[in-house]
Protein backbone atom coordinates (compact mmCIF):
# COMPACT_ATOMS: atom_id res chain seq x y z
CA UNK A 1 0.00 0.00 0.00
CA UNK A 2 1.11 3.56 -1.03
CA UNK A 3 2.43 5.43 2.44
CA UNK A 4 -0.09 8.59 2.38
CA UNK A 5 1.76 12.17 2.90
CA UNK A 6 0.65 14.91 5.25
CA UNK A 7 1.76 18.47 4.52
CA UNK A 8 1.79 20.79 7.92
CA UNK A 9 1.57 24.15 7.73
CA UNK A 10 3.49 25.56 10.76
CA UNK A 11 2.10 28.72 12.38
CA UNK A 12 -1.38 28.34 13.61
CA UNK A 13 -1.21 24.64 12.92
CA UNK A 14 1.37 23.01 15.09
CA UNK A 15 2.81 26.05 16.78
CA UNK A 16 0.92 28.91 18.55
CA UNK A 17 2.61 32.15 17.07
CA UNK A 18 -0.72 34.31 17.41
CA UNK A 19 0.76 36.76 20.00
CA UNK A 20 4.36 36.88 19.09
CA UNK A 21 3.22 37.24 15.28
CA UNK A 22 0.80 40.35 16.18
CA UNK A 23 3.48 42.04 18.33
CA UNK A 24 5.95 42.18 15.75
CA UNK A 25 3.25 43.57 13.17
CA UNK A 26 2.43 45.67 15.89
CA UNK A 27 6.35 46.96 16.27
CA UNK A 28 6.94 47.33 12.47
CA UNK A 29 3.75 49.80 12.20
CA UNK A 30 5.29 51.89 15.61
CA UNK A 31 8.33 51.90 13.93
CA UNK A 32 6.47 53.93 11.05
CA UNK A 33 4.35 55.88 13.09
CA UNK A 34 1.16 53.99 11.50
CA UNK A 35 -1.90 52.94 14.37
CA UNK A 36 -0.95 49.46 15.54
CA UNK A 37 -2.91 46.67 13.69
CA UNK A 38 -6.00 44.77 15.47
CA UNK A 39 -5.19 40.98 15.82
CA UNK A 40 -8.25 40.53 13.86
CA UNK A 41 -6.58 42.66 10.60
CA UNK A 42 -3.29 40.61 11.43
CA UNK A 43 -4.41 37.27 11.61
CA UNK A 44 -5.64 37.40 7.71
CA UNK A 45 -2.60 37.50 6.41
CA UNK A 46 -0.76 35.26 8.39
CA UNK A 47 0.84 32.15 5.97
CA UNK A 48 1.32 34.86 3.39
CA UNK A 49 5.36 35.53 2.55
CA UNK A 50 5.76 38.27 4.67
CA UNK A 51 6.39 41.10 2.32
CA UNK A 52 3.52 39.77 0.48
CA UNK A 53 1.89 39.82 3.88
CA UNK A 54 2.40 43.34 4.65
CA UNK A 55 1.52 44.88 1.64
CA UNK A 56 -1.94 43.40 1.72
CA UNK A 57 -2.03 44.73 5.90
CA UNK A 58 -0.68 48.11 4.77
CA UNK A 59 -1.47 48.39 0.98
CA UNK A 60 -0.69 52.01 1.19
CA UNK A 61 2.59 52.09 2.44
CA UNK A 62 5.28 53.03 -0.12
CA UNK A 63 7.89 49.97 -1.52
CA UNK A 64 10.31 51.48 1.42
CA UNK A 65 8.03 52.21 3.86
CA UNK A 66 7.17 48.43 3.38
CA UNK A 67 10.22 47.33 3.36
CA UNK A 68 10.88 49.42 6.69
CA UNK A 69 7.97 47.72 8.42
CA UNK A 70 9.21 43.91 7.25
CA UNK A 71 12.87 45.05 9.02
CA UNK A 72 10.44 45.69 12.28
CA UNK A 73 8.80 42.79 11.75
CA UNK A 74 12.04 40.76 11.82
CA UNK A 75 13.97 42.85 14.50
CA UNK A 76 11.32 41.41 17.26
CA UNK A 77 11.70 38.50 16.34
CA UNK A 78 15.14 38.23 16.62
CA UNK A 79 14.98 39.89 19.30
CA UNK A 80 12.64 37.97 21.17
CA UNK A 81 14.29 34.88 19.99
CA UNK A 82 17.63 36.36 21.65
CA UNK A 83 15.81 36.58 25.02
CA UNK A 84 15.24 32.98 25.00
CA UNK A 85 11.53 32.88 23.65
CA UNK A 86 10.33 30.02 21.55
CA UNK A 87 6.49 29.70 20.84
CA UNK A 88 4.96 27.14 22.15
CA UNK A 89 3.70 24.22 20.49
CA UNK A 90 -0.23 23.52 20.31
CA UNK A 91 -1.02 20.66 23.02
CA UNK A 92 -1.04 17.11 21.30
CA UNK A 93 0.99 18.10 18.30
CA UNK A 94 4.02 16.31 18.71
CA UNK A 95 1.98 13.15 19.90
CA UNK A 96 -0.18 13.71 16.64
CA UNK A 97 3.32 13.76 14.35
CA UNK A 98 4.76 10.83 16.08
CA UNK A 99 1.37 8.73 15.82
CA UNK A 100 1.31 9.43 12.12
CA UNK A 101 5.19 8.74 11.64
CA UNK A 102 4.67 5.74 13.57
CA UNK A 103 1.61 4.72 11.67
CA UNK A 104 3.40 5.26 8.23
CA UNK A 105 2.49 9.00 6.96
CA UNK A 106 5.29 10.98 5.45
CA UNK A 107 5.73 13.76 6.68
CA UNK A 108 6.04 17.21 4.80
CA UNK A 109 6.59 21.06 5.49
CA UNK A 110 5.00 23.77 3.92
CA UNK A 111 5.30 27.63 5.76
CA UNK A 112 4.95 30.93 4.85
CA UNK A 113 8.36 31.05 7.31
CA UNK A 114 11.49 32.25 5.89
CA UNK A 115 14.00 29.30 5.39
CA UNK A 116 15.27 30.40 8.73
CA UNK A 117 12.38 30.03 10.84
CA UNK A 118 12.05 26.63 9.24
CA UNK A 119 15.57 25.53 10.24
CA UNK A 120 14.62 26.53 14.40
CA UNK A 121 11.79 24.87 14.34
CA UNK A 122 13.50 21.60 12.98
CA UNK A 123 15.99 21.93 15.82
CA UNK A 124 12.83 21.41 18.35
CA UNK A 125 13.76 18.21 19.97
CA UNK A 126 12.76 15.45 17.68
CA UNK A 127 11.21 17.26 14.96
CA UNK A 128 14.01 16.80 12.57
CA UNK A 129 13.40 13.17 12.45
CA UNK A 130 9.84 13.63 11.81
CA UNK A 131 9.83 15.45 8.79
CA UNK A 132 10.83 14.35 4.98
CA UNK A 133 11.02 17.73 3.94
CA UNK A 134 10.70 21.26 4.71
CA UNK A 135 9.30 23.78 2.11
CA UNK A 136 9.09 27.85 2.85
CA UNK A 137 7.85 31.18 0.89
CA UNK A 138 11.79 31.97 1.01
CA UNK A 139 12.26 28.77 -1.73
CA UNK A 140 9.87 29.99 -4.14
CA UNK A 141 6.52 31.63 -4.96
CA UNK A 142 4.51 31.36 -1.52
CA UNK A 143 0.77 30.33 -0.51
CA UNK A 144 -1.48 29.95 -2.30
CA UNK A 145 0.60 29.48 -5.41
CA UNK A 146 1.29 25.62 -5.13
CA UNK A 147 4.77 25.71 -5.67
CA UNK A 148 5.67 24.73 -2.10
CA UNK A 149 3.10 21.61 -2.28
CA UNK A 150 4.34 20.42 -5.49
CA UNK A 151 7.70 20.29 -4.25
CA UNK A 152 7.00 18.29 -1.52
CA UNK A 153 5.35 15.75 -3.06
CA UNK A 154 7.73 15.37 -5.48
CA UNK A 155 10.86 15.33 -2.15
CA UNK A 156 8.60 12.69 -0.48
CA UNK A 157 7.06 10.74 -4.11
CA UNK A 158 3.92 11.46 -3.33
CA UNK A 159 0.71 12.36 -5.59
CA UNK A 160 -1.98 14.89 -5.08
CA UNK A 161 -4.26 11.26 -4.85
CA UNK A 162 -1.77 10.23 -1.24
CA UNK A 163 -1.55 14.00 -0.22
CA UNK A 164 -3.39 15.97 2.28
CA UNK A 165 -2.62 19.17 3.52
CA UNK A 166 -3.42 20.61 6.65
CA UNK A 167 -3.54 24.29 7.20
CA UNK A 168 -5.13 26.68 9.58
CA UNK A 169 -6.04 29.71 7.08
CA UNK A 170 -7.58 29.87 3.32
CA UNK A 171 -4.02 30.55 1.96
CA UNK A 172 -3.36 27.17 2.97
CA UNK A 173 -6.48 25.57 1.42
CA UNK A 174 -5.95 27.30 -1.82
CA UNK A 175 -2.70 26.27 -1.90
CA UNK A 176 -4.36 23.08 -1.84
CA UNK A 177 -7.03 23.51 -4.38
CA UNK A 178 -4.38 25.21 -6.60
CA UNK A 179 -2.49 21.98 -6.41
CA UNK A 180 -5.19 19.40 -6.34
CA UNK A 181 -5.17 18.09 -3.24
CA UNK A 182 -7.59 18.05 -0.60
CA UNK A 183 -7.30 20.56 2.15
CA UNK A 184 -8.33 19.88 5.91
CA UNK A 185 -8.56 22.55 8.39
CA UNK A 186 -7.56 22.69 12.24
CA UNK A 187 -9.92 24.72 14.61
CA UNK A 188 -7.01 26.35 16.98
CA UNK A 189 -5.39 28.62 14.69
CA UNK A 190 -5.34 32.36 13.11
CA UNK A 191 -8.62 31.83 11.02
CA UNK A 192 -12.27 30.00 12.36
CA UNK A 193 -13.79 27.14 10.95
CA UNK A 194 -16.45 29.22 8.98
CA UNK A 195 -13.52 31.29 7.25
CA UNK A 196 -11.87 28.19 6.48
CA UNK A 197 -14.55 26.11 5.47
CA UNK A 198 -15.38 28.93 2.92
CA UNK A 199 -12.10 29.00 1.65
CA UNK A 200 -12.66 25.45 0.51
CA UNK A 201 -11.25 23.10 3.63
CA UNK A 202 -12.75 19.62 3.48
CA UNK A 203 -13.53 19.27 7.03
CA UNK A 204 -12.08 21.40 10.30
CA UNK A 205 -11.02 19.67 13.35
CA UNK A 206 -11.85 20.58 16.36
CA UNK A 207 -8.86 18.85 18.06
CA UNK A 208 -5.87 16.65 17.53
CA UNK A 209 -8.19 13.69 18.01
CA UNK A 210 -10.41 14.59 15.13
CA UNK A 211 -7.60 15.13 13.16
CA UNK A 212 -6.45 11.94 13.36
CA UNK A 213 -9.99 10.16 12.54
CA UNK A 214 -9.77 12.21 9.65
CA UNK A 215 -6.43 11.35 8.68
CA UNK A 216 -7.37 7.83 9.50
CA UNK A 217 -10.14 7.81 7.07
CA UNK A 218 -8.28 9.43 3.96
CA UNK A 219 -5.87 6.73 4.15
CA UNK A 220 -8.25 3.98 4.64
CA UNK A 221 -10.29 5.48 1.62
CA UNK A 222 -7.69 7.16 -0.59
CA UNK A 223 -4.74 4.24 -0.37
CA UNK A 224 -6.92 0.75 -0.07
CA UNK A 225 -5.26 -1.64 -2.65
CA UNK A 226 -7.47 -2.77 -5.91
CA UNK A 227 -9.35 -5.69 -5.08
Amino acid sequence: MTRPLAVFDVDGTLVDSRASIHAACCAGARRLGLPEPSYDRVRQIVGLELTLAIRVLEPHLTPSESADYVDGFRQTFLDLYAAGHEEPLYEGAVDHLRRLKRDGWRLAIATGQNRRGVARNLARDGWADLFLSSHCAEDGPGKPDPAMLVAAMRACDACPATTVMIGDTAHDHAMAQNAGVPAYGVGWGFQTAAEQLAAGAALVAADFAELDAALDAFASQRLEPAA
